[in-house]
């Protein structure tokens, strides 16, 4: 008995953070997500675009992408394949849209790592990587989620219940054609939409990772934690395609999709 109580008085006198920290999740699933991918996800598609391109159509990248803006421009390359890179030079002006490239992913939770580079061929390069999924009629082309890497920071967005769900769309729309503030209450939900964080872009080889667990979109650089937002978009239960557009130039490569549920 005198044991028991002991125990008892022991555990009342531990703090509740302490008490907290023993459910949450270990360093290592907090702060790596590159490595949670690999340990508790199963890879379902990777490519190292060892091959060369097989001419400028919509199939031209091949391995399962599709470039949804090369038939817009047929006459411009608008990527192209070279030592294992795969190099994006959007020409919006000529397509009258950015370039979307785009890949069949399909998970709940999980998440995508790659390497990428600004080269430095033209100003203000920006590179977008995101999910959509086609199949839903209430949001506008599909767009789910998107991580948006300007030259001084990043940009993480939940789409589905923002700026492209097409109820808030439309109410939007003419407030930005009249050049007009929003409503103060459509204004504060989109802002719970997103979430900015200062970020400083170089020319070099950077790993990047964009994880989903639940609610909650993470994106690490070199493997550590830059942004991080939860929505309730982000939870879409079938992230159908994985999907890059750049304003101009990304270099990409080793590209992995991993579904961990």
């Amino acid at each position: 008995m005198k044991l028991i109580l002991t125990l008892l008085t022991a555990l009342l006198l531990v703090p509740p953070a302490a008490l907290q920290a023993a459910d949450s999740p270990s360093p290592a699933h907090q702060y790596d997500d590159g490595a949670w991918l690999r340990e508790k996800g199963t890879l379902i598609f990777a490519d190292y675009f060892d091959r060369k391109l097989d001419g400028n159509g919509i199939k031209a990248i091949g391995n399962g992408w599709e470039s949804a803006t090369a038939d817009r421009a047929p006459n411009v390359k608008q990527a192209d394949l070279d030592g294992g890179i795969l190099k994006i030079a959007s020409d919006g002006k000529a397509a009258g849209h950015g370039v979307h490239i785009h890949h069949d992913a399909g998970f709940a939770d999980g998440g995508t790592t790659l390497r990428f580079r600004f080269p430095g061929l033209n100003k203000g390069e920006s590179f977008t990587i995101g999910h959509v999924d086609r199949e839903l009629k209430n949001v506008h082309a599909g767009h789910l989620c998107y991580a948006n890497l300007y030259p001084t920071s990043i940009l993480l967005r939940d789409n589905k219940t923002g700026v492209s769900d097409l109820a808030i769309r439309a109410r939007r729309q003419p407030y930005l054609d009249r050049k007009e503030p929003l409503p103060a209450d459509l204004d504060a939900l989109l802002k719970t939409k997103e979430k900015s964080v200062p970020w400083k872009a170089d020319n070099g080889w950077h790993d990047l990772t964009l994880a989903f667990e639940g609610d909650e979109m993470r994106l690490s650089i070199d493997g550590k934690l830059v942004a991080s937002h939860r929505s309730e978009g982000y939870a879409h239960p079938v992230k159908r395609w994985l999907s890059f557009s750049a304003a101009n130039t990304v270099w990409i490569r080793d590209v992995k999709i991993y579904k961990v549920r």
